[in-house]
Parts: structure tokens; sequence; C-alpha cells
């Protein structure tokens, strides 16, 4: 690549950056604050114990046991009860919820 071929690519990256809407800065905003609360020590920490709690009962083999959805619901509801707990403790951001609908793509929109 001689420098005209990498001044064009820079200058259509920077063209790419700019053009960016606000729903798109919006939507990056909202996903950012999620993935610092799920890489935080604390969710990681957490997770990590109930991983520890229920390992045992999986097992390497196609049939699935009795046991594995109540799992699932106990996982997901550790999962849901951390991030309620750290939106009304105003550790993350609580957005609008309305303004956060609209941010998120159709398919992962909640009615």
């Amino acid at each position: 690549m001689d420098i005209a071929e990498v001044t064009e690519v820079l200058e259509e990256e920077s063209l790419a950056v700019s053009t960016s809407s606000t729903a798109e800065a919006e939507f990056d905003a909202v996903v950012g604050s999620r993935e610092d609360m799920i890489m935080d020590a604390e969710f990681q920490v957490l997770k990590r114990n109930f991983m520890d709690r229920y390992y045992q009962e999986f097992k390497n083999t196609e049939e699935n046991k009795l046991t594995y959805p109540a799992i699932f619901n106990k996982n997901l509801s550790f999962i849901e009860k951390y991030i309620e707990n750290q939106l009304l403790d105003g550790i993350i951001p609580c957005p609008n919820t309305k303004h956060h609908r609209r941010a998120l793509p159709e398919p992962l929109r909640y009615s």
C-alpha cells in the first residue's frame, strides 16, 4: 500500500465515524454500560461462585437432566437481580425506558 492508498483508507474511516447517528451513539452507550456491569469484578466473583455451586450437575453426555431447567432459571434470576440492583443503586446509569428501547434493535426490544 502506498501513501495515497493509506490516506484514502484513513479518510474513509474518518468519514464513517463522523457520520454515525445519534441513535448509534445512544445504543453504544446503553450496551457499553451493560458491558461494564458484566465485566465488573463483583459480578465475575458472583458468577464464579454460582458456577462452582452447580458445575458438578453437568455431565458430558447428550442426555439432558431434569435439574438443568431449574439451574438455568436460578442463573437467570441471579443475573436479573444483579442488573436490577445495579440500576436501583445507581451504580450503572439507568436510561429512560422509552429512550433505552429506541436505542435497541427491533428484535431486542421488550414490550
